[in-house]
């Protein structure tokens, strides 16, 4: 399991597959950069971060799940519709918006604890959300299976993670760089937009991930 396979394999499911993820992802990261936006301009400068968590709380599980249900179903060979991917992923919202806040929260926690502590959790907490969706796990025990599998393939999944987050975080900072603050609410919306749709990638290597190492237990 070379992190670099993973890469070149994701990338070129990326690639097959943009028009896909584009008709079935973008339409809902435009409306979270949006509901964002619109909540950051009705309240004050130094509002709490807590109502853009919130906000994404509304969005995040809705287009994560339906990727997750696209990345399975393509796997299998199968071309489904877009309307039922995203009415399946309706369906799945409540118990994924409960993973999603409780992974937040341990995230940050761990995160205010000398950045570490945070690596670790997201790293053992990254096959969660597809156990959740693929195997029908309640959050707490696709978070405890999702501690199980990544046993083992620590350095792995986060040499995967910073190979995707690094070139990301610098195309965010050239985006900065090109349009300075104060931007327009159009630019802005732009970026952010396609920065979350971009963040999306990040989904397909750990999926990629997720199939390998549960290879041998299915094979098993």
């Amino acid at each position: 399991m070379n992190p670099l396979n993973v890469i070149q394999d994701s990338l070129y499911f990326f690639r097959r597959n943009l028009g896909s993820l584009l008709m079935l992802c973008l339409p809902l990261v435009v409306l979270e950069a949006l509901a964002k936006q619109t909540v950051n301009n009705a309240l004050a400068a130094n509002a709490s971060p807590a109502y853009e968590l919130l906000v994404g709380l509304l969005f995040y599980p809705l287009y994560t799940s339906a990727l997750i249900l696209f990345l399975d179903a393509r796997t299998r060979g199968e071309e489904p519709r877009k309307r039922d991917l995203l009415a399946m992923a309706l369906r799945l919202w409540p118990t994924f918006a409960v993973l999603s806040a409780i992974s937040t929260l341990l995230i940050m926690f761990g995160l205010s604890l000398f950045v570490l502590p945070g690596l670790w959790v997201m790293i053992k907490l990254a096959f969660s959300e597809y156990l959740m969706v693929l195997r029908n796990l309640t959050p707490f025990m696709a978070m405890r299976e999702s501690m199980l599998m990544t046993t083992g393939h620590f350095m792995r999944i986060l040499v995967c993670v910073l190979c995707v987050y690094i070139p990301l975080s610098l195309l965010e900072g050239v985006s900065l760089y090109l349009f300075p603050e104060p931007q327009s609410a159009s630019v802005s919306l732009a970026i952010d937009s396609l920065s979350s749709f971009l963040q999306l990638f990040t989904g397909i290597v750990m999926f990629r991930l997720f199939m390998l190492v549960s290879e041998p237990e299915h094979k098993a």
